[in-house]
C-alpha cells in the first residue's frame, strides 16, 4: 500500500506518484487478515437491549442489525466484490493534492456521451455497479447505440478508495471543480453529470460553475429544498404533502445529518472502532430505505436490486477503507460553506437540468418545487418505483431516465 493513500492501491511506480497529472491503474487488494479481523469484531459485538417501540422511531431495530451481523460474519464474501471491482477499469489520479479513485468504463459504441456520476452518503460506487452495463452497452439492455455513455464513477474525497483531504475546504464547490479537472484530464471536451444525495449537491454546483464542456446535469434529489423551504409553493395537495414529508424528515429523520454537520470527528471514533456500530449508523438514513433494508435481512426478501450482499458490500467498503469519519466531514465542510453563503443567492444554473422524482425519496419533489430551484427545467419525470438509492434499487429504470433526460444534449 502506497504511503498516504487508501487501502488497496497497487501498481504505483515512483515516477507516476511524482507526476501530479498521472492517471494510475488501481486494484483492490485487501489482506486476508483484515477480513478475519472484521469477522471477529462482528461476531463479538456487544448488543443494546431491544428498543421499546415497534418501529424505527428509537433508531435502527435490534432484530435488523442482528440479522445483518449474522450474515456478515458467516455468509458474506468480500472477495466477490473485490473481483467485480477489479474486473472494471479503475484508476487513481491526484487532483488538488488528493488522490481520487474512479472507475472509467468506455462504451463500445461510437459517439457515446461521457457521463460522470457522483454517489452520496452512506453510499459509494457500489450504488452504480449495475448501471454500468445498461449505460455503456445499451444494445444488450433494451437500448440503441444512440443511448450509449462513457461512464466515470469517482469516489468522493475521503470516501472509499479516494484519499482523505488533509486540509480544510473540500466542500461541494471544490469537489465540483475537481470533477471538471478529472473529465478534462480524461480528454472529454463535452460531457454530462448526474448525482443524488451528496452527488446531487456536487452536480448542482457543477451546473452553476458551468465548466467548459459540461452540457447538462441530471438529479434525483432536490438537495437544496430544506434551505429554500419558505420559497416552495404549498397550494396543491401534492405540494402540501411534500411540505409535510420534508418537515418530518428535518425534525425526526435528521439525526445523522446533525451529528455529521456539527461533530463528524466524535461519531468517527465509533465508526472506525465497531463494524456493527458503523452498519447501524449507515442504515439509519431515511425511513423508506431503512424499511426496505430491514425487510431484506429480517424477511429475506430483496427489494429490486437491494440485496443482502449489495448492502453489506457497501458497508464493508467503508469499514475496510476506514472512511467513516472522513466521509462524515463532508457534512461539516458543507455546513460551514452554507453558513458563509447565508443570505447570498447562488449563481444560476447555466446548463439544462433534468430531474427524476422517485416515489421512495426522503421527501417528494413536485415539478413546481424543482422549477423553483431550476427555472427553465429541461426534463422532469415521476416514476413509479425506487427510492433514495435509485440507481442501486432500480438500475434499469435509472438508466432509462438518464437516456431520456440527456437525449436532447447529444
Amino acid at each position: 500500500m502506497a504511503t498516504g493513500t487508501s487501502p488497496g492501491l497497487s501498481s504505483t511506480p515512483a515516477a507516476a506518484e511524482n507526476n501530479d497529472t498521472a492517471v494510475r491503474p488501481f486494484r483492490v487488494t485487501i489482506p486476508e487478515g483484515q477480513l478475519a479481523d472484521l469477522r471477529r469484531k462482528v461476531a463479538e459485538a456487544r448488543w443494546p437491549t431491544m428498543e421499546l417501540v415497534g418501529d424505527r422511531s428509537q433508531g435502527v431495530q435490534l432484530a435488523t442489525v442482528k440479522a445483518l451481523a449474522h450474515y456478515w460474519a458467516t455468509d458474506y464474501d468480500w472477495r466477490k466484490l473485490e473481483a467485480e471491482l477489479n474486473a472494471l477499469p479503475q484508476f487513481v489520479t491526484k487532483i488538488d493534492g488528493v488522490d481520487i479513485h474512479f472507475i472509467h468504463v468506455r462504451s463500445p459504441h461510437a459517439n457515446a456521451l461521457p457521463l460522470i456520476m457522483t454517489h452520496g452518503w452512506p453510499g459509494s460506487v457500489v450504488e452504480f455497479l449495475e448501471t454500468v452495463g445498461p449505460l455503456t452497452d445499451p444494445t444488450r439492455h433494451g437500448g440503441t447505440p444512440a443511448d450509449a455513455f462513457h461512464v466515470v464513477l469517482p469516489s468522493l474525497p475521503g470516501y472509499g478508495f479516494s484519499a482523505e483531504p488533509t486540509e480544510l475546504g473540500w466542500d461541494s464547490g471544490r469537489i465540483a471543480r475537481a470533477w471538471a479537472t478529472l473529465m478534462e484530464r480524461l480528454g472529454y471536451t463535452r460531457y454530462v453529470a448526474q448525482g443524488g444525495d451528496v452527488g446531487a449537491l456536487v452536480s448542482d454546483v457543477m451546473g452553476r460553475q458551468a465548466p467548459q464542456g459540461l452540457l447538462g446535469i441530471h438529479l434525483n434529489l432536490l438537495a437544496g429544498a430544506p434551505f429554500i423551504v419558505d420559497h416552495l409553493p404549498k397550494t396543491s395537495e401534492q405540494e402540501r404533502a411534500a411540505h409535510a414529508a420534508l418537515a418530518t424528515f428535518t425534525t425526526d429523520g435528521f439525526g445523522y445529518f446533525q451529528e455529521q454537520v456539527t461533530r463528524p470527528q466524535t461519531i468517527g471514533y465509533s465508526l472506525l472502532d465497531s463494524p456493527v456500530g458503523l452498519a447501524a449508523w449507515m442504515l439509519d438514513h431515511d425511513t423508506d430505505s431503512y424499511n426496505k433494508i430491514s425487510r431484506v435481512f429480517v424477511e429475506g426478501t430483496p427489494v429490486g436490486n437491494l440485496t443482502r450482499e449489495r448492502i453489506v458490500d457497501n458497508i464493508t467498503l467503508y469499514w475496510l477503507t476506514g472512511t467513516g469519519a472522513s466521509a462524515a466531514r463532508w457534512y461539516w465542510e458543507t455546513g460551514r460553506a452554507g453558513a458563509r453563503a447565508a443570505g447570498q443567492a447562488p449563481p444560476p444554473v447555466k446548463v439544462p437540468v433534468g430531474f427524476t422524482a422517485f416515489p421512495g425519496e426522503i421527501f417528494p419533489a413536485p415539478r413546481s418545487w424543482v422549477e423553483v430551484a431550476y427555472p427553465g427545467l429541461a426534463y422532469y419525470n415521476q416514476v413509479d418505483r425506487g427510492g433514495h438509492f435509485a440507481a442501486w434499487e432500480e438500475p434499469a429504470l435509472f438508466a432509462s431516465e438518464l437516456r431520456a433526460a440527456f437525449k436532447p444534449l447529444r
